[in-house]
C-alpha cells in the first residue's frame, strides 16, 4: 500500500493527475471516505489527467456520468444515494465496469461492488483542514507505478 499525504485541493488534483496515465480501459478506482474527504476531487484530478476538459458536476442524482478524452473514455460514478444494491444492477450500471474505459468509482460500499483490476483508494482528512492522507491499495492495475507517487508519499 501506498500512503500519500496532500496539503491542498490543488495537491490531490496533481496527485489524481499523476495516476491517470497509470490507468487503461477495464481499470477502476474505488474511492471511499467520508462526506467531503475529497473523493469528488480525487474523480476531477484523474478525468483532468485523462484531458477531460469542462465542467465535470457530480453524478450524485445520476449516479454515473461518461467521458472520453484523447480516445480514452472514463466513467465516473457516485453512489452515495444507493438505497440498495440491487438499484445499481437494476440500472445496468455494472455493465461500465472492467469495459472500454476507466471506471471511478465513489461510494462502492454502496453497491457491494469489488471489481478488479482495480486501486483501493481510501481518503482521510489530515491534521490541517485541507491535508489528506491517501492510501492507495493497488489490486491489479498493471500500469500502476507508486514510486511516481514518491513527492506525496507520506512518511512515518
Amino acid at each position: 500500500m501506498t500512503t500519500c499525504l496532500t496539503r491542498s485541493e490543488a495537491d490531490t488534483m496533481k496527485l489524481a493527475a499523476r495516476l491517470a496515465p497509470m490507468l487503461s480501459a477495464g481499470d477502476a478506482v474505488l474511492l471511499s471516505g467520508d462526506l467531503g474527504a475529497g473523493k469528488s476531487v480525487l474523480a476531477r484530478g484523474i478525468a483532468r489527467g485523462m484531458g477531460v476538459e469542462g465542467p465535470m458536476p457530480s453524478p450524485t442524482f445520476t449516479l454515473m456520468i461518461p467521458y472520453a478524452a484523447g480516445g480514452r473514455k472514463l466513467y465516473h460514478f457516485d453512489l452515495y444515494r444507493l438505497a440498495d444494491p440491487d438499484e445499481y444492477y437494476a440500472a445496468g450500471l455494472d455493465e461500465f465496469i472492467g469495459g472500454d474505459g476507466v471506471a471511478v468509482v465513489e461510494w462502492p460500499e454502496m453497491a457491494d461492488i469489488d471489481p478488479r483490476p482495480a486501486l483501493v483508494v481510501r481518503i482521510a482528512r489530515g491534521n490541517g483542514d485541507d491535508e489528506r492522507l491517501i492510501d492507495i491499495e493497488n489490486e491489479g492495475v498493471a500500469g500502476y507505478d507508486p514510486a511516481a507517487l514518491a513527492e506525496w508519499e507520506a512518511k512515518a
